[in-house]
């Protein structure tokens, strides 16, 4: 049998089964679609001469994680290709803000919008070059980074302490205004702040923004050569050339639990794949539990969390095939890998409280992607492979545009919105839609059809709002891949550090699976997910909370969740984070 079975064959799944094979574990990664990838994934759907991203495109976090980096992936035929310029934010007036790997450039474009603003934006280039070391460790170590986080607090009290901190958790509005007196650094935070489900009005936006921005001036925002799905061919030909096996076409319907350990796990064919040491599963965390798992072999606890669990915004794409360039009336546009397109601050605040209404947005802030501009061999020269994606409510009350999209995503709504979305664009590149050879649609249950992790089309494994990270991730407990099941590890994007391509969340579940398998009796320790309940009772697997009595029929092999939390807490103050 395997030493371990990675459920999922997403980049977090293909992370975590590299580093046990580098470990000398025999791995068996599970794919339910036909091929691997996860959101990692590119076709010539839309046109055969096009290559088209199914999913994500650009890759900043992939770019500055470490662990990535340490899986040496150009050995195994990944490379790079950037556009020109980063990012691009155009006005209907013709004003377009611009990020481009080169400092003097972005503070040049933001000079143009008010005098001083390149300024502005050297000092937060600065801070970020202060805290960059620190901050990428704290976020790529499994938490929660000690040490990472000890040399990150020194570093944030000399380059400003609390005032830095409070900075950085402001609404991205805030903190726009109180650094920059023109529209364009304004633009360009809210903008990077909204590729997550942050409102321009939610705190930590701020942060989130300028992290994301500083990361596209520092790596860029880069593209994988011929399509997203080189990514994902370069971590499978590294998993099998350390003897990893990947098996697609299996779904994985129940996660085999023995005396309170994943003991393996059983497919959809009905064939029972045992693992020895560990499951790890790149799966959606209420997915994990309520379907894999089973109430059965839970804390109360952890089941009435996952009520309150929040998942991010739906999302809905198209794809073209463009017979010329985007027409875009901002020169600077022209040459942009990714251009955000919402007609001020303001345009972004009324998009998010239409969604936050239930309400499909009338003017939908788009990101749009310029493929072949970013990789010459996505299509023929003198065209365009495009894309752009917008959010919309999970669960659809109204139409803001008045047009009737009700949210059942049949033919007359998607064909609705592909329309909305293009004419988003055509506001800002009058006659783009002459330029369109064919388009595809990708709704919410289309996304997830692909992919059963973006469950109505959340591409984040869970909000990225401040309420549901760190120690909050996927539910209040310890913001680690451990899970109250022994054996099994979350290695998704529901887990710390989040959604992204950069594998964090993979190598963190990796990493404790082989903690466990060396230490055992601590490893049983740190699994002690069941804490209080939010009155402060002692809580059971699936028992009486107020009693601690554990419900009749409990399974043998459970009675290490009726321990205190402050167990756990003492099994972590001997742990090393590095």
């Amino acid at each position: 049998m395997p030493d371990a079975v990675v459920i999922g064959a997403g980049p977090n799944g293909l992370v975590a089964a590299n580093i046990l094979a580098d470990a000398g574990w025999s791995v068996q990664v599970l794919e339910e679609q036909p091929e691997p990838g996860g959101a990692v994934r590119h076709d010539q759907g839309v046109d055969p001469d096009f290559v088209s991203d199914l999913f994500s495109s650009f890759y900043p976090l992939a770019a500055a994680s470490p662990v990535l980096s340490a899986l040496r992936l150009g050995d195994h035929g990944l490379a790079w290709s950037h556009a020109p310029q980063v990012l691009a934010h155009p006005l209907s007036d013709g004003r377009c803000a611009v990020l481009d790997r080169r400092i003097d450039a972005t503070a040049a474009s933001l000079e143009e919008f008010a005098p001083g603003d390149g300024a502005a934006w050297r000092r937060l280039f600065a801070l970020w070059q202060t805290l960059r070391p620190d901050l990428l460790d704290a976020l790529f170590t499994p938490f929660p980074p000690v040490r990472a986080t000890a040399r990150l607090a020194r570093t944030l009290r000399a380059a400003g302490g609390l005032r830095t901190a409070r900075t950085l958790i402001l609404p991205v509005r805030r903190m726009g205004e109180e650094e920059f007196r023109g529209e364009g650094g304004r633009l360009l935070l809210a903008g990077n702040a909204l590729h997550a489900d942050l409102a321009p009005e939610a705190a930590g936006s701020g942060g989130f923004g300028w992290l994301m921005s500083m990361l596209g001036q520092t790596y860029g925002f880069p593209v994988p050569v011929g399509g997203s799905g080189a990514l994902t061919e370069a971590l499978v030909r590294r998993l099998r050339a350390h003897g990893g096996e990947l098996r697609c076409g299996e779904r994985v319907e129940r996660i085999a639990v023995r005396d309170g350990r994943a003991v393996g796990v059983r497919t959809a064919g009905g064939e029972t794949v045992p693992a020895a040491r560990a499951v790890l599963a790149d799966v959606a965390v209420p997915a994990l539990y309520r379907e894999l798992v089973g109430a059965e072999h839970l804390p109360a606890q952890l089941l009435d969390d996952l009520r309150r669990f929040q998942w991010d915004f739906a999302t809905f794409k198209v794809d073209w095939a463009l017979d010329g360039p985007v027409p875009w009336r901002a020169e600077a546009a022209r040459t942009a890998g990714t251009v955000h397109l919402a007609d001020g601050v303001d345009e972004l605040t009324r998009f998010a409280a239409q969604i936050a209404m239930r309400q499909v947005p009338d003017r939908p802030f788009a990101l749009f992607g310029q493929m072949t501009t970013s990789d010459p061999t996505r299509s023929p020269r003198g065209t365009e492979s495009a894309w752009a994606y917008t959010h919309v409510p999970r669960e659809i009350r109204g139409d803001a545009g008045d047009e009737g999209i009700t949210g059942d995503w049949g033919p007359a709504d998607q064909e609705r919105m592909a329309d909305r979305v293009e004419r988003q664009v055509e506001r800002f590149a009058p006659g783009f839609r002459d330029r369109v050879r064919a388009r595809r649609v990708l709704a919410p249950p289309t996304l997830q059809a692909l992919d059963a992790n973006l469950l109505e089309g959340a591409i984040n494994g869970g909000t990225t709002n401040i309420h549901q990270q760190l120690v909050f991730r996927p539910v209040p407990g310890t913001g680690r891949p451990e899970t109250p099941v022994a054996g099994l590890f979350l290695a998704s994007a529901g887990a710390h550090p989040g959604g992204g391509v950069h594998g964090g969340p993979g190598a963190n579940a990796a990493r404790a699976a082989l903690r466990a398998h060396r230490a055992p009796a601590l490893a049983r320790a740190q699994r002690l997910l069941t804490r209080r309940d939010r009155t402060g009772r002692k809580v059971t697997r699936s028992g009486d909370a107020a009693s601690g009595r554990p419900a009749s029929g409990e399974q043998k092999g459970t009675d290490d969740v009726h321990r205190p939390a402050k167990a756990g807490i003492r099994a972590y103050s001997g742990e090393r984070h590095e």
